[in-house]
């Protein structure tokens, strides 16, 4: 009987064959019993692996042809800022229209940009075709936050199972990043320089045809969201986009003064395996972090995860400015790194939580358009650092970015009167 009463939310959408029972020690497992979760996730993933390619893919490919770094980082800083401005309207679109119809022709879109800047930068084409190719794949749709929604669609009324699946996409997205650059960098150097954004688009869009054909999964389109408050209006969605920025400086200056730590000791090409250790600490925790119950509402958790992000981040800085070894600074960002699912994830709860009903996409993608904005701020201020005082200095300013985080944190102490309140 106390068994039936503990479970009782899992049982009103308990897929089929469970027996009402969640297995306690295989959450993951059981969300895969769900019809159709294991196709639209593994379409998804495949959907997902790209953003963290085209980047480095249109780098190396540009850097590469054009003899020029600055270029290509102008152009990679355009699509940026392009994303940041269509990817909210994309979102809107997504919640009013569905999935299917929307992210499949957004996609081609963004397909044909990737293979208009590959043609552009094999035919030598004017500068400004670069830009213009690279600012057309901003329609990609958001892919992560589409996956949640289905997730929030699926668990609907059970929170353990939902932050369960939060966890995961998470930990997904740390993957993603972890082996998307990496992935970029072999296929370019090893085959020819547009091999990286070739087989990206190619991914891109085989992952998004797998997703949106499984229609059973999709969130319904609702009606709500024609005289409802806008995701950017709504009570407590405004600090959180301000957490996301703060936080998104954490990993724009992270990468930027790691990459110059490593030039500085003749050891560039182990930047990328020191970050990657960063991703796998985040995803190891995501997973882990997802198959424990949460103690207390989100909104309690967050000050909590940021103020360990904060105080974790210290290691690299102490790692960096005490030995200066770069085998302990890898060490120190592993460890640093297990601090950022767990903060992601209560994040992206919050923003579920808080986004008005049949908005979730836009409001999603307002939390990775902030994440976005304060990754291209840490990446210049962490820049700026590095060529002025030195690459070990650089590590304070992740540390400073996750202090800010934590004072913009809702039922944080300079928001316990405001937020804290209104949450509870």
């Amino acid at each position: 009987m106390r068994d039936c009463a503990r479970k009782r939310c899992w049982t009103a959408r308990s897929p089929p064959g469970d027996g009402g029972h969640m297995p306690q020690l295989f959450p993951y497992r059981h969300l895969f019993r769900f019809p159709g979760a294991r196709a639209f996730t593994a379409g998804n993933l495949l959907a997902r692996l790209p953003m963290g390619m085209f980047s480095v893919s249109a780098v190396m490919m540009i850097a590469g042809s054009r003899g020029s770094y600055a270029l290509a980082g102008a152009v990679t800083a355009t699509g940026l800022a392009a994303t940041a401005l269509v990817a909210p309207w994309t979102a809107r679109l997504v919640d009013r229209h569905g999935q299917a119809r929307v992210a499949l022709p957004a996609t081609v879109v963004a397909v044909l940009g990737s293979l208009s800047l590959l043609l552009c930068v094999r035919h030598d084409a004017p500068d400004w075709t670069l830009f213009a190719s690279y600012a057309a794949t901003a329609t990609t749709p958001n892919t992560g936050g589409m996956s949640r929604a289905r997730w929030a669609h699926l668990l609907a009324g059970d929170a353990k199972a939902l932050h369960t699946a939060n966890s995961f996409e998470q930990a997904a997205d740390e993957l993603c990043f972890m082996l998307g650059p990496v992935l970029a960098a072999f296929l370019c150097g090893t085959f020819f320089p547009e091999a990286g954004t070739l087989v990206g688009a190619a991914l891109l869009l085989t992952g998004m045809v797998l997703f949106a054909g499984r229609r059973a999964t999709e969130p319904p389109v609702r009606a709500t969201h024609l005289p409802g408050r806008a995701p950017l209006r709504a009570p407590g969605i405004p600090p959180l986009l301000a957490v996301c920025l703060a936080m998104g400086g954490v990993f724009g200056a992270t990468e930027v003064v790691t990459l110059a730590f490593a030039d500085a000791q003749g050891r560039e090409s182990a930047a990328g395996i020191v970050l990657a250790l960063q991703a796998a600490g985040s995803c190891g925790a995501g997973l882990l972090y997802g198959a424990v119950k949460p103690a207390g509402p989100a909104a309690t958790r967050l000050p909590w995860c940021v103020a360990a992000m904060a105080a974790l981040l210290t290691l690299p800085l102490m790692a960096a400015s005490l030995t200066g070894s770069l085998l302990l600074l890898a060490a120190a960002l592993l460890v640093a790194g297990m601090a950022t699912a767990p903060t992601m994830v209560t994040t992206m709860t919050l923003v579920q939580e808080r986004t008005p009903e049949g908005r979730l996409n836009e409001g999603m993608t307002l939390a990775v358009t902030g994440l976005l904005g304060g990754v291209a701020c840490g990446s210049a201020i962490g820049g700026w650092t590095v060529e002025h005082l030195s690459p070990t200095a650089g590590y304070v300013v992740p540390v400073t970015a996750a202090a800010v985080a934590l004072a913009l944190s809702p039922c944080s102490p300079s928001n316990r009167f405001t937020d804290c309140l209104a949450s509870h």
